[in-house]
């Protein structure tokens, strides 16, 4: 498990800036320790034991080889997002999400079969037997697949769990989670609606270094969880290489 981040260091972070007390969501009152300045105020001691519970969760979810998806198209997450996605090796969505990802995952498929096989085709020189306009529209087609399903190009079901930066931003996908029932892991600040959020992570969506700080746990999490499938994974096979060699000295 991560350890979790002292209430300094996530005050150095500003994970505790909510939004403009104007703006708040009734229902992220729970994690609201105050307001300065019109400025709500996250209880960062809430948000260390959300932190637990979610950053379990996800661990729990990858140490059973489940997958998780990375969502964050917000211009600050971008980045952030697909960095430590492709760390721990799970699948992203940070330019948009398009509509019907989880609840219409066989069209998806179709989708990233074809971006494989033309992939494919580019690599092998295949494309050459097309005439020039035909590779220019083929190359055009695979960056603009490239950029809207590049995080997901190697996804063959539908995920365990979605990890969202904001629920606002990411609403559609939230939504589909709920459809497919999903669990959703989320960033959420003071002005969101965290209906639907199965692990709520009360904190600011909108600082750099608060994304930062949330993500990096997210991905360590899963690391370890990971860990943990490969050990168990690798004493089984032992186990039964064990039981095999002790099944020929008593059959000798």
């Amino acid at each position: 498990m991560p350890k979790i981040p002292t209430l300094v260091e996530m005050l150095q972070s500003g994970m505790h800036f909510g939004h403009t007390a104007s703006r708040w969501h009734p229902k992220m009152q729970p994690y609201i320790f105050g307001e300065r300045n019109g400025i709500h105020i996250i209880d960062l001691e809430k948000t260390q034991a959300q932190l637990e519970t979610s950053l379990n969760m996800l661990k729990e979810i990858a140490s059973r080889g489940g997958v998780i998806l990375f969502v964050g198209t917000k211009i600050q997450a971008k980045s952030i997002v697909q960095k430590y996605a492709e760390a721990c090796g799970m699948p992203y969505v940070n330019q948009r999400w398009l509509g019907g990802t989880l609840t219409n995952f066989q069209q998806l498929k179709e989708t990233l079969k074809r971006l494989k096989m033309l992939k494919d085709q580019r690599e092998k020189g295949e494309l050459k037997k097309y005439t020039k306009k035909e590779q220019l529209l083929l190359s055009r087609e695979i960056e603009e697949m490239e950029v809207k399903i590049g995080g997901i190009q190697l996804i063959t079901r539908v995920p365990d769990a979605i990890f969202v930066i904001d629920v606002r931003t990411e609403k559609t996908a939230v939504k589909e989670a709920q459809v497919t029932k999903t669990k959703v892991v989320a960033v959420c600040d003071t002005n969101v609606n965290p209906a639907g959020v199965d692990a709520i992570i009360p904190a600011n969506d909108d600082a750099v270094k608060s994304i930062e700080l949330v993500c990096k746990l997210a991905c360590e999490a899963i690391k370890e969880g990971k860990a943990t499938a490969a050990k168990v994974v690798a004493d089984k096979a032992a186990s039964d290489k064990s039981a095999s060699a002790t099944v020929v000295t008593e059959t000798a």
